[in-house]
């Protein structure tokens, strides 16, 4: 945990710990801080089956089409992570435990979490079950340092659910995030301005929000290894090889991020998919996975009340291949056997398939805010099943595990 000297009496704020605080900050500097739970479905396991703790854990199924939901921090010292098939993380360790998941445990717990964020500020922005971002400017301007406030955040989730949390304090959503990954597990970092430069510098690109694996190779063979190396490309440089990209990438380079903390977003799609027990070559046979996806998919987009005019599916082939075929509609789609009856039509289009097919996905999207309304709460609790954890550099994975 990095730390300062403590608090000016005067202000509330430490030059060396607090974003908002350090000489020649603004005084208007965002406070943000980015909160992400430890391994979090591995870890309420563990606390609710003590045999686990201390043993390399994996939250899913070990059967051959299984998929590693989450990992335990011994099971992730092996090599194991999320989204791994499970035969693979079994021949990475041995001793591995798989568990089958508890959703609506882990939707439990998540309520507990978010109502202890709820508590502390209004400005949250939810991530997914475990994660979100707070701004706590104002707060922080009624005399309550930021850092304090993670740390009471941090204690908080300890005492009422038995679960670590690891925090991250900046003056923005970027240099917070990467913060709260730095000392992670039960971890606390701080990242106040007068440190940006030299902490973003000196970080693997492969780290910063935006850039992937395919983007991070990109990066490699142009010579750009660290935010440094970033940094010093030109825009016009960064524009010729990664288009209208390169003004962001230019930006987090420099410890720079406008992006507020939205508490308003609007969900953007629903999605459920299955890795099959079998590989499926028939087309009625994929009709029928894909008429259980599209229920999965309508159920929530029904309670929310959320039309969606797009509707896509993903078929992944028995080499791994993946196609995707995407259709959008006039008007917003009613119910699953509308999803269903695009979905069906779309996988046709795909029909006879080259190689036997090993998952199916379906998607809505296109939402249409309902009548008389302008925008739609991100509810974390409504999805149809719920994604790996940690499953990519720049977020959650948006389909679901293997059923």
């Amino acid at each position: 945990m990095e730390v300062g000297h403590g608090d000016d009496p005067a202000t509330g704020t430490d030059p060396e710990t607090d974003p908002g605080g350090a000489p020649g900050a603004a005084a208007d500097q965002r406070r943000i801080i980015h909160v992400d739970m430890d391994a979090f479905f591995a870890s309420v396991e563990q606390r609710d089956r003590p045999e686990l703790r201390g043993r390399p854990v994996a939250v899913g199924h070990g059967r051959a089409r299984g998929v590693v939901a989450a990992a335990s921090y011994e099971a992730r010292a092996f090599g194991v992570r999320s989204a791994m098939p499970s035969v693979t993380a079994l021949r990475k360790c041995p001793e591995l435990i798989f568990v089958p998941p508890r959703f609506e445990v882990y939707k439990a717990v998540s309520a507990q979490i978010h109502a202890i964020f709820a508590a502390h500020t209004d400005l949250v922005e939810p991530l997914s079950l475990d994660e979100a971002y707070l701004d706590v400017t104002g707060a922080c301007t009624a005399g309550r340092p930021a850092t304090g406030i993670a740390e009471e955040i941090r204690a908080e989730i300890r005492a009422a659910t038995g679960l670590t949390a690891s925090a991250g304090v900046s003056y923005n959503k970027f240099l917070a995030k990467l913060a709260s990954d730095q000392n992670k597990p039960d971890g606390l970092t701080v990242i106040p301005p007068h440190r940006a430069q030299a902490f973003v510098a000196a970080l693997p690109v492969g780290r910063f929000h935006g850039v992937g694996p395919v983007t991070e190779q990109k990066m490699h063979r142009l010579g750009i290894r660290t935010g440094a190396d970033l940094r010093a490309r030109s825009l016009a440089v960064l524009q010729a090889h990664f288009g209208s990209s390169a003004v962001h990438y230019r930006a987090i380079s420099r410890g720079i991020d406008t992006r507020p903390v939205r508490p308003d977003r609007r969900r953007k799609s629903i999605g459920a998919e299955t890795t099959l027990s079998e590989d499926l070559r028939e087309f009625g046979a994929a009709v029928e996975v894909l008429r259980r996806l599209a229920g999965k998919v309508a159920r929530p987009a029904a309670e929310k009340r959320l039309s969606g005019r797009t509707v896509t599916v993903k078929v992944r082939f028995t080499d791994f291949e993946q196609l995707t075929r995407r259709r959008t509609l006039p008007r917003p789609l009613a119910g699953a056997e509308e999803i269903l009856a695009v979905a069906e039509s779309l996988l046709e289009d795909l029909h006879p398939f080259r190689r036997p097919v090993r998952l199916l996905g379906v998607t809505l999207s296109g939402f249409e805010p309902p009548a008389g309304e302008t925008g739609q709460q991100l509810d974390l609790f409504d999805a149809a099943e719920v994604p790996p954890q940690g499953s990519g550099r720049a977020g959650r994975l948006t389909g679901a595990p293997s059923s």
